[in-house]
């Protein structure tokens, strides 16, 4: 069980490719280093550090998730539509309206039933999680399209947008909102008994199992976490568009799982850190950035992407070898 600690070797490697990208883009275009590009990569790699902190949770434990893409388009389809139109009781002549608090709550409760179906799938029928998830990406987008009607939702109150546009203290309100996240899960996975679990399991389930560890319920704690941090990214993304897209969050499971296996979490699970995921988020960010700038073809952009996932792979498969042969 080895943890992924901001000083490790392969911590200086991805603070390094990031390095290197800032200085290599910093160079190619004058525009790169501008506060509002700076605070546009925050705001931009916010959603998906969301995303990828319930992914690192999950991976680290040994599963995977493929639904968190379409879990945020339900979820902020879910606030965004309780939020404008709230709930009518036809038979009971009321109708049931909800605050930007509630709609909100809400929104991430829907994200949290729906990683509770993921572990529900996985734990007690026996499903591999890439099948189970794969098969909640095709529940949720469907329910996305049948609550939405294929339509968006659209002007939403203010006080809701402000949590996706709004600024504190000069910053983006969701650049404050994925500190909290990722100190809070940094504690999780650090100094807690159930970190150090997370870890027993994702390294080796049978003898998490033989040592009295529940790796049902921690298997379901992380999944049930994944499934809210996507519903909170996904408020995030409609308050910032005052809009729910149906087809939100269309490959963002792919940027997470970048991110998550560039910062040098081991997808065989049990060795990574939530820090070096959000190496790996800033990593994707500035890339995604820079060729932007650059206006390399968003064809390309998807080429370029996939190697950089490759050549990750790689680097991390081969330090895992010179670890064991050391």
């Amino acid at each position: 069980m080895k943890r992924f600690l901001p000083g490790s070797a392969r911590s200086f490697q991805s603070l390094g490719a990031l390095l290197l990208m800032t200085l290599a883009l910093s160079f190619a275009t004058p525009k790169f280093l501008t506060v509002v590009n700076e605070l546009n990569i925050l705001r931009q790699i916010s959603v998906n550090l969301c995303l990828s902190v319930g992914l690192t949770l999950v991976i680290l434990a040994g599963g995977i998730d493929l639904s968190v893409g379409a879990v945020l388009a339900l979820s902020g389809a879910v606030a965004a539509g309780l939020l404008k139109s709230g709930i009518a009781f036809p038979a009971l002549g009321f109708e049931l309206q909800f605050t930007v608090f509630g709609a909100l709550l809400s929104g991430v409760l829907v994200g949290a039933i729906a990683g509770l179906a993921n572990a529900f799938v996985i734990t007690w029928l026996l499903l591999p999680p890439f099948v189970a998830t794969l098969a909640m990406l095709s529940i949720a987008r469907g329910l996305t399209y049948l609550w939405t009607g294929g339509l968006p939702i659209t002007g939403l109150d203010p006080a809701f947008d402000f949590l996706g546009s709004g600024f504190v203290l000069g910053l983006p309100v969701p650049v404050w909102i994925v500190a909290i996240l990722t100190i809070l899960a940094t504690l999780l996975t650090t100094q807690t008994p159930f970190g150090r679990h997370l870890y027993a399991v994702g390294g080796s389930e049978r003898a998490a199992y033989l040592t009295g560890l529940s790796v049902r319920k921690i298997r379901v704690y992380v999944y049930v976490l994944a499934g809210a941090l996507s519903a909170l990214a996904g408020v995030i993304v409609t308050a910032r568009l005052d809009s729910a897209q149906p087809n939100a969050g269309l490959g963002y499971e792919l940027d997470g799982i970048a991110a998550v296996v560039i910062g040098g979490t081991s997808l065989a699970g049990g060795q990574g850190s939530v820090w070096g995921t959000v190496l790996g988020c800033l990593i994707i960010g500035v890339l995604n950035n820079g060729l932007a700038l650059l206006d390399v073809s968003p064809f390309w952009q998807q080429v370029i992407k996939g190697v950089v996932i490759i050549l990750a792979v790689v680097l991390d498969r081969w330090g895992a070898r010179q670890e064991r042969l050391t």
